[in-house]
This record gives C-alpha cells, sequence and structure tokens, in this order.
C-alpha cells in the first residue's frame, strides 16, 4: 500500500499548528506524561455537552489523522467518545475512528497483528451504522462508513511501504483521506459550548490500553 503524501492532503483547521512530532509509544518523549512531551500541560480544545461532526474537536482529529499524527488522533476523538450518549451511532462511529488510529500506530510500530486487530473491530463498528438512514456520517467522512470499513481492512491486509521522515513529518500510512470535500472551513474556530468538558477526557492510561 502506498500512502497519499502529506502535502496533498487538505487541512480543515488550518490555523492550528501540528505537533512538533507525532507520539509512537518508547520512541518519543509521551505527550501529556513527559515534561518534554509535546502537550505537557497544554489546554486542549474544549469538547461541547452536546458532540458534534461540525465541531472543531471532530475537524482537528480529520487534520491529525490524515497528516500521521494517530496517538493525537485516537486522543482527540476520544474526547468526544466519553460525551457521546451511550449505544448511538455518534458514539459507535467515534469509537471506530478510535480504532483506526490505533491501528495506525500500529501500522508506524510495524505490529502487523496488532494494527490488523483493531482493523477489523473499526471495520466491524463502521459496518453497523450502514442501516442509518440519516447520511450525515457519509458527509463528515467524505465516504459511506462502509467504504471506510473496507479501507480498514485493507489497510491491515497489505502492510504500508514507510518511509524514513525528518522529525516533525510523520508518514500517513493509509492511502484515503478523511473529511467532506465539499466543507470550507472558515479561519477562525467556532463558537464554543458554555458546558465544555476537556478533549483530552480520561487520563492517558486509558488511551494506551486502548493502543495495545
Amino acid at each position: 500500500m502506498t500512502p497519499i503524501g502529506s502535502m496533498l492532503r487538505p487541512r480543515w483547521l488550518p490555523q492550528k499548528s501540528f505537533p512538533p512530532y507525532a507520539y509512537l509509544p518508547g520512541r518519543e518523549p509521551h505527550p501529556v506524561r513527559d515534561p518534554t512531551g509535546h502537550s505537557y500541560h497544554v489546554e486542549p480544545i474544549r469538547v461541547a455537552a452536546e458532540p458534534s461532526l461540525g465541531s472543531d474537536v471532530f475537524l482537528w482529529g480529520l487534520d491529525l489523522f490524515n497528516h500521521g499524527y494517530y496517538w493525537e488522533a485516537h486522543e482527540t476523538w476520544e474526547g468526544l467518545w466519553q460525551v457521546a450518549d451511550r449505544e448511538s451511532p455518534l458514539r459507535m462511529l467515534f469509537k471506530g475512528l478510535i480504532l483506526l488510529s490505533a491501528a495506525g500506530v500500529k501500522i508506524r510500530e510495524r505490529k502487523h497483528l496488532a494494527a490488523a486487530r483493531h482493523a477489523r473491530r473499526a471495520a466491524a463498528l463502521l459496518r453497523r451504522l450502514m442501516k442509518m438512514p440519516d447520511r450525515a456520517f457519509e458527509r463528515a467522512l467524505g465516504m459511506s462508513p462502509a467504504t471506510l470499513a473496507e479501507y480498514a481492512e485493507a489497510a491491515a491486509r497489505i502492510p504500508a511501504d514507510l518511509q524514513a521522515t525528518p522529525p516533525g513529518q510523520p508518514q500517513p500510512v493509509f492511502n484515503f483521506i478523511l473529511g467532506s470535500n465539499s466543507r470550507r472551513r472558515r479561519s477562525g474556530s467556532q463558537k464554543s459550548n458554555s458546558h465544555c468538558h476537556s478533549a483530552r477526557g480520561l487520563n492517558a492510561d486509558r488511551h494506551d490500553k486502548t493502543l495495545k
């Protein structure tokens, strides 16, 4: 599988800078635990009490994922997953994206069995959304959940052609791009809801367990 170059990938929040590195466990400082980590004591984007596919948090997750920051996308989307209604299709979508991000981390670590396990779990959740009559998910992702499920399974079957990249320029490992092609983002952030939660959500232990 030949990934699409980062330079060809769009930005949904171009005013927000990427972290100086994409975290891989055991290779770089832990983003939130290590004092030298890229998000140590950094205030994350706030998550509204009612999560939205048009929110800055969701769009920041798209940017991170599309450009190869899979651990960071995982953590960003987990903030939305935590506040979504239990058993809701939206929560299921966020969980599928979290698992796909975890697969991206494992692909970059060259841990193919773990990557395949996460990708299959993501695909199973995404296929459960096929029966939903609302096309909001398709518009937000730029493709149907079923199509994304196929991409997830293909990524697990066909190892990415990983290349050495300079620090701060992680290589995307998926040959697809998430996000609506018709969306036009304004340069400013959306208004925040008065009832907000941290996008970081639960502590980092929970993220590390998902990524195993």
